[in-house]
């Protein structure tokens, strides 16, 4: 369980973010939401430790992340930034085995059989087994979105932050990501990603982040979140929902009317 409280996020002299509070529980598939450049990469860096709140607390599994150091948040939290690139070289295996690091001491880096286990194991979640020997370089925008998800999983970690992860995808492989990140949820992984489709939102995740106007605008079930006035204050124009006979919602831009 993620619990945050009273986050303020700044970047340089201008400030993000201020006073969210919200928890995501464990098992489920949080999306967040927000225009560009409204702090969702942030947010999910400083979940991950990888930057510092500029105030309020985060709690996992009611400890608070600055306890933790690098190899035990590691451990629970697992990263994934879609614009990352490997060193040059590496095999897709070899991106993948990085996600092991935080199991050993920095002196005594080698390949145990559990090491083994997860890299192919979460090579065969995400269908790149056949892959494991190509070299990253060489694979599709798609390809190595699966790869990074690999990478997460093996690192065994019960919470899988992603940002963006269906950037640049077409519409088939986006929703395979989404459909494997619905199902790891459901198996148990708590998901956290930043999306930027509102209907993809709505269509996979269990809850909304809405983030807007240096705040948190809304945190609510897609159905109530989309449903609301928070999406023109957050975007800055209008949405009409629709809500289709098999209970699904869709979010379209109420467009001006032809003169």
């Amino acid at each position: 369980m993620i619990r945050a409280r009273n986050l303020t996020l700044d970047i340089g002299s201008r400030r993000l973010l201020e006073d969210v509070s919200f928890q995501i529980e464990r098992a489920s598939f949080t999306a967040v939401l927000g225009p560009n450049g409204v702090g969702k990469t942030t947010l999910l860096r400083t979940i991950a430790g990888l930057r510092v709140a500029d105030h309020g607390t985060l709690l996992v599994d009611e400890a608070p992340l600055r306890e933790l150091d690098a190899r035990l948040r590691a451990r629970r939290i697992a990263f994934v930034a879609a614009d990352e690139e490997p060193s040059d070289g590496l095999s897709v295996r070899e991106v993948v085995a990085t996600a092991r690091y935080a199991f050993h001491r920095w002196w005594e880096w080698y390949e145990t059989q559990e090491d083994c286990t997860a890299i192919d194991d979460a090579l065969a979640i995400v269908a790149m087994n056949g892959y494991a020997d190509r070299r990253f370089a060489t694979l599709s925008s798609g390809e190595r979105q699966r790869v990074w998800l690999a990478l997460a999983l093996a690192q065994e970690a019960p919470i899988l932050l992603l940002d963006e992860p269906t950037s640049h995808l077409d519409v088939r492989v986006a929703h395979q990501i989404l459909d494997l990140l619905r199902s790891l949820a459901r198996a148990g992984k708590t998901i956290v990603c930043a999306l930027h489709d509102l209907n993809d939102a709505a269509a996979y995740a269990d809850r909304l982040l809405l983030l807007g106007c240096g705040r948190l605008l809304a945190d609510d079930t897609p159905e109530h979140v989309l449903a609301g006035s928070w999406l023109e204050a957050a975007y800055g124009i209008g949405m009409e929902t629709v809500r289709t006979p098999s209970g699904q919602t869709f979010v379209f831009p109420r467009l001006r009317a032809p003169r």
